[in-house]
């Protein structure tokens, strides 16, 4: 089926059956459907407050996929985690119903959009999106937006708006991101990760030139200049190129100073002054993020002031250093860092703020990454006070390899390796000491231990 004739099918008065639909983007994909028009219907693997929440929107979904949960659709829409073998999926073909992949619905829902602001990166892409989502309601540019995280502004990680303009946050695993339709790119950073998929550097750079390279004539590429990979994928592009950084680029920062870890600046652009921000969230990556949220905005034309204005009111969104209480007079936080360059930049923050120590439970995602990072997650892991490590995360992975957390631990002085959440929960119990900063880090469930932590503070306190 080629790639661009998914739009005739999303259309007012076509049903699209999407399989997986109480995944984030997948939820966020069902509601901008159903608003234009779309007859959307369901499946997903268990119940939850999103399935309930669709259905209230008139949204039939079925729990469990069966081989007729799709009959009567005009196109089958499926998450990333739904293979060939999927019952649904196989059904759809034998009824020669057409199946598309997740992105290429949202490739097709941007194009109907003057401006599609397409974020992406290693690392920092959720906060970056969230950081636009911001300034472009504070702009009254009526957004839709597609978030990969929970942002409390909207109370959701998506936002179906009547604006021009699209926001979506933009993931090069498995190339998903080359489905997309960009007017504005935003590269933040290009490093090794997914390298189940990507065999090296090299194919990484070679992916985001190609997702550079989707961004039409008149369009514009926004990369941070003080990242060598970045400018390494973008080597001779022709594109309108603006570059952000702290210290150089189009858009950078100047009379940067830090108050509790938390960045106060000029952005400057080359018109002059564009903006003064005071960032309410902590860490010199942070600053990187605003540097990539305002040269966006820079380039689509919104005012400095409104800038400002989306900035003072940010929050992060949820598993990005969300304070989830106390224990012991400790205070847990929790965090989606995964990749060793994102705990170096949690726990580079963590360092600037005003406690006796830092106590982090990591949790590995993915065997393969745990494998092809093993020397940089020991090297980042010593960082801490004290380092607790809960077993890999394997998500879509089996253990072929045979790699443990314990592997890891034997690797860090002083690491505690548990096998089991539980155990996570009570060594942190057993360590705990007021004025301790105790983060649970990690893409999987580990953020599970940092609330059974609360819970116990709470009703010891009962």
């Amino acid at each position: 089926m080629a790639l661009y004739s998914i739009r005739e099918y999303l259309r007012p008065g076509k049903r699209a059956h999407l399989v997986g639909i109480g995944g984030v983007s997948m939820a966020s994909l069902a509601e901008v459907l159903h608003g234009a028009g779309v007859l959307v219907s369901g499946s997903d693997v268990r119940e939850s407050d999103t399935v309930r929440h669709l259905r209230g929107l008139g949204i039939p979904i079925t729990i469990g996929h069966k081989p007729e949960g799709a009959l009567g659709a005009d196109c089958v829409v499926r998450t990333a985690a739904v293979h060939d073998g999927n019952p649904e999926i196989a059904g759809a073909r034998e009824h020669n119903i057409p199946v598309f992949e997740r992105a290429q619905a949202w490739g097709a829902i941007m194009r109907d959009y003057k401006n599609a602001l397409c974020i992406s990166g290693t690392h920092g892409k959720t906060t970056t999106t969230s950081m636009c989502t911001h300034i472009f309601m504070a702009a009254s540019k009526d957004p839709t937006v597609m978030i990969g995280g929970t942002l409390p502004l909207l109370e959701a990680g998506h936002r179906v708006g009547h604006g021009d303009t699209i926001i979506l946050e933009s993931c090069e695993y498995c190339d998903s991101f080359l489905s997309f339709y960009p007017t504005v790119a935003v590269i933040l950073n290009v490093e090794a990760d997914h390298l189940d998929y990507f065999k090296d550097i090299e194919a990484i750079e070679h992916s985001f030139r190609a997702f550079a390279d989707r961004v039409p004539e008149d369009g514009t590429i926004v990369a941070n200049c003080e990242d060598p990979n970045t400018m390494t994928a973008l080597a001779g592009e022709t594109r309108h190129v603006v570059t952000f950084g702290i210290e150089k680029g189009d858009v950078h920062a100047e009379n940067l100073t830090y108050t509790k870890g938390c960045g106060s600046f000029d952005v400057v652009t080359p018109e002059g002054l564009y903006a003064h921000l005071n960032l309410g969230i902590p860490g010199v990556h942070n600053v990187k993020n605003a540097l990539a949220a305002a040269a966006a905005a820079y380039v689509l034309q919104v005012p400095g002031e409104a800038v400002v204005r989306g900035m003072a009111s940010f929050h992060l969104p949820g598993r990005r250093f969300e304070y989830k209480g106390t224990y012991r007079d400790a205070k847990v936080y929790d965090d989606y860092a995964h990749h060793p360059d994102e705990l170096q930049a949690l726990l580079d923050m963590a360092a600037t703020l005003d406690y006796q120590r830092i106590v982090c439970a990591f949790q590995p995602h993915t065997y393969s990454r745990t494998q092809a990072l093993f020397g940089d997650f020991v090297r980042v892991l010593k960082r801490p006070t004290v380092t607790v490590l809960a077993e890999i995360y394997a998500a879509r992975e089996t253990n072929d390899i045979g790699i443990s957390s314990r592997d890891l631990a034997e690797q860090i002085p002083g690491a505690i390796y548990c096998p089991t959440l539980a155990e996570v929960t009570d060594t942190l119990k057993g360590i705990a000491r007021p004025g301790d900063l105790i983060l649970t880090v990690g893409a999987g469930d580990i953020y599970t231990v940092g609330e059974a932590l609360v819970k116990a503070g709470e009703e010891m306190a009962d």
